[in-house]
């Protein structure tokens, strides 16, 4: 009852709404989906897994900077969503493979460099949670390339871990075969991949599949972004070797205090988690260095999210400075960011980054544990309660609050 309690923002919001707010900007994103269609108004697609991958054509109206903060998903406290004041969905469209195509090509020749971004959401993330986040990233980024959203089946619960690893291993060919085709498309100049949280092992995985099947992965596959990725260290370093010596410029977001990547320690043997490794220590940073991947460690950096697992969105003027170093081409290895960096971020607009892919880090992706996703937790908790097993009952609530036990993973 208390989670039931819980506030949260309305679901089921993608309902398309009259654009009533013409001035508000607006974010068009190809939709890329191993989920099932769901028969919910205004849901499109729930948390099960499709036999076949669909497409969608999604444009989200984002309201003017004067009614929200940069970094932040302004959810509709109620629906219909106002495009004035909301985050709201103005389009929403089906798509064949064919016509699909046809949105790359056209949204593709648009960009100054013929480039595409693929985002690739993490675990506990509702299909509208993807869509919402990945338009304020595209917008507040100010990126310039062709978006493309992979949302795999995420049942958006904490307890759903398991099912939800077990989506990202389901996505694998879905996503290698989209890789495959911006390989060949020739209007594709540029790809860069950004993937958040459990995200990151479907990228790397699809990744790997593609190398070996290739013998090498393509030039044009420029960067590649791991942001608190919830992928075994060992795993990853075969991952990496998979992938032969000709590889993206990859870009490793740590923090030693990510909570959400702790608990998932636990849950798998107590191996090191890649996004929460100390980059100045061995083996890591030789071998960090020996393969070109630039590290920024964001340990020292105060977030408000309990969870430290989303310290992206609390500090802009951090994000910026990351953002600018990449385009730069400068590799942090350290945890050090002073605040001589941060004044010179506020005061001279570290936002040119913006206008490039690499500017895209500007942006948060979604925070694996937040209050909107709360109020999914009341029939696991009912479930568990009714089968009488009252300390599992009470770690998912602690779960919910964000309290560590050693029932609650991430």
């Amino acid at each position: 009852m208390a989670l039931a309690g819980c506030g949260g923002h309305p679901k089921d919001v993608l309902t398309p709404v009259a654009d009533t707010s013409p001035q508000s900007p607006k974010v068009d994103m190809l939709i890329a989906t191993t989920r099932t269609r769901s028969t919910v108004p205004g849901e499109m697609f729930n948390g099960e897994r499709a036999l076949a991958p669909a497409f969608a054509d999604m444009t989200i109206s984002i309201p003017p900077s004067k009614v929200r903060k940069e970094g932040q998903v302004a959810w509709p406290k109620r629906l219909p969503s106002n495009p004035a004041t909301d985050f709201a969905t103005v389009k929403a469209d089906d798509l064949n493979v064919d016509e699909a195509k046809k949105w790359l090509s056209a949204s593709v020749r648009k960009t100054p460099d013929g480039s595409v971004l693929v985002f690739i959401h993490g675990f506990n993330n509702r299909f509208e949670d993807a869509v919402y986040r990945f338009a304020q990233i595209v917008h507040d980024s100010g990126v310039h390339s062709a978006p493309i959203l992979v949302t795999w089946p995420s049942r958006g619960s904490l307890l759903a871990y398991g099912y939800d690893r077990e989506s990202t291993n389901y996505t694998r060919n879905a996503l290698e075969t989209l890789f495959q085709y911006l390989a060949k498309d020739s209007e594709v100049k540029e790809v860069s991949i950004l993937a958040h949280s459990m995200g990151n092992w479907l990228a790397l995985e699809s990744l790997r599949q593609m190398a070996i099947r290739n013998g090498r992965l393509p030039e044009k596959f420029k960067n590649v972004m791991l942001a608190a990725p919830d992928v075994d260290v060992d795993v990853f370093r075969q991952q990496i070797a998979d992938m032969g010596k000709k590889r993206p410029q990859f870009t490793l977001f740590v923090s030693r205090d990510d909570k959400a990547l702790a608990f998932s320690r636990r849950v798998w043997g107590d191996v090191s988690r890649l996004g929460a490794i100390d980059p100045e220590q061995a083996p890591y940073k030789k071998e960090l260095e020996d393969n070109k991947i630039m590290v920024i460690d964001l340990t020292k950096i105060k977030s408000g999210d309990s969870m430290n697992h989303g310290k992206f969105a609390e500090s802009p003027q951090i994000v910026q400075l990351i953002g600018q170093r990449i385009s730069e081409g400068q590799t942090l290895t350290d945890s050090h960011v002073g605040i001589g960096d941060q004044i010179l971020v506020a005061t001279t607009g570290a936002a040119t980054a913006a206008g490039n892919v690499a500017g895209l880090v500007l942006a948060a992706p979604v925070a694996v544990i937040d209050q909107d996703t709360r109020d999914n937790y009341a029939t696991h908790v009912g479930t568990l309660a009714g089968s009488g097993t009252q300390p599992a009952a009470a770690a998912v609530k602690h779960c919910a609050e964000g309290r560590p036990t050693p029932n609650c993973t991430r």
